[in-house]
């Protein structure tokens, strides 16, 4: 196993939280030699980071900072020289670093004889399989994420009929339970009409019956620092029967994904079988587009990602998944149908590969009624 730098903070940095699971809001230096970990950190942080027994620590102080700081050095330069120091206490001569390392550090310890690599999938890699902790948080963020779409949905049962109801609205009343499960979710999409059908547009202004509203949230667990993701969509009245049409077949290629999931399974043919599907029925996949034309209308989007410290991570279920699945994996399916200038259709579970099968971490209905 090569030798590994992270300089960066656990809130920020996914490789870090995996490796060091505190929140430590400012940068520290971690290092892998020869299988030992260690941390180059400001002795503040050092009492938590003890107690964890995991690391060698080497303190800012025993490398110097009081000097550097005499020296007339602005802090920029301080850092640099403190992570140098650390590197070479370690021992290390040459290592991997995520592609997040920063390029002043970087130029830093090249310049002074340090040989890095940027290997974007020996921390991917490391992070794809979920720990019991990791779990527990993702389940915790699930039930999260549950009792926020009920509230979502109530509102839109009671409001959207009863004298008008917003996207922000009912934005304001699912972060409160976010809030009260110790999660929390930067922004969400709560998408009407159009809205639905335009990639990541976050969702605004008025619902009306009749039209589909996509919800898509992805909170995380405060604990653990990990996410889940899930997607619903509603529609308030009669529903329209394209609406109808589109929700049956996203159901469809929704059931049969999760039932070709298992340890081994190739991610881009479970792709595959969603586009099969709705290329039967007529509608435009990423298989079928032209090449260099947007794709506007029908599935333009991959089937799912993994899910951990990042909302998207490894592996894939898309045209260019290359690893297969393992055992420990967790993967969104979402299988999606829209039109340009008029909405969509979208579901999203999130999924436990196991060696054996599937566990379905989302215990949710699908009714387009909310």
């Amino acid at each position: 196993m090569p030798d590994a730098l992270i300089y960066a903070d656990t809130f920020r940095s996914p490789e870090l939280r995996h490796e060091v699971p505190l929140g430590v809001p400012d940068p520290i230096l971690y290092a892998e030699k020869d299988g030992t970990k260690h941390i180059v950190t400001h002795s503040m942080e050092a009492v938590r980071l003890a107690e964890l027994d995991l690391y060698e620590l080497h303190l800012m102080d025993e490398l110097g900072i009081d000097g550097l700081r005499k020296s007339g050095l602005g802090m920029p330069a301080i850092r640099a020289e403190l992570a140098l120091r650390g590197v070479k206490a370690i021992g290390i001569e040459d290592a991997v670093v995520p592609e997040t390392f920063p390029l002043w550090l970087a130029d830093h310890l090249r310049a002074n004889g340090i040989e890095l690599t940027v290997d974007k999938d020996f921390f991917d890699e490391r992070r794809r399989v979920k720990n019991e902790a990791e779990l527990a948080g993702m389940r915790r963020a699930q039930r999260a994420a549950e009792a926020a779409m009920d509230a979502a949905r109530g509102l839109l049962r009671t409001r959207v009929s009863n004298g008008g109801l917003t996207a922000e609205e009912v934005k304001a009343a699912m972060n409160v339970v976010f809030a009260e499960h110790n999660t929390s979710c930067d922004d969400f999409i709560v998408a009407p009409g159009a809205q639905g059908a335009v990639g990541h547009d976050m969702g605004s202004g008025p619902i009306t019956a009749g039209i589909p509203v996509v919800i898509d949230i992805w909170p995380r667990d405060n604990s653990s620092y990990v996410y889940c993701d899930m997607t619903r969509t509603f529609v308030v009245g009669d529903v329209p029967d394209n609406v109808a049409t589109w929700h049956r077949l996203c159901k469809e290629a929704l059931d049969r994904a999760i039932s070709e999931i298992k340890d081994g399974a190739s991610g881009r043919d479970i792709f595959d079988g969603t586009c099969e599907i709705f290329e039967a029925a007529g509608e435009k996949t990423p298989r079928t587009k032209e090449d260099g034309v947007p794709l506007a209308d029908g599935f333009f989007h991959g089937l799912g990602h993994g899910v951990g410290l990042e909302v998207h991570e490894e592996p894939g279920l898309g045209l260019i998944a290359e690893s297969p699945l393992r055992a420990g994996d967790v993967v969104t399916v979402e299988p999606g149908l829209y039109r340009a200038g008029y909405g969509g259709v979208r579901l999203e579970d999130l999924v436990l590969v196991t060696s054996n099968g599937a566990e379905n971490l989302t215990d949710y209905p699908y009714d387009l009624a909310p």
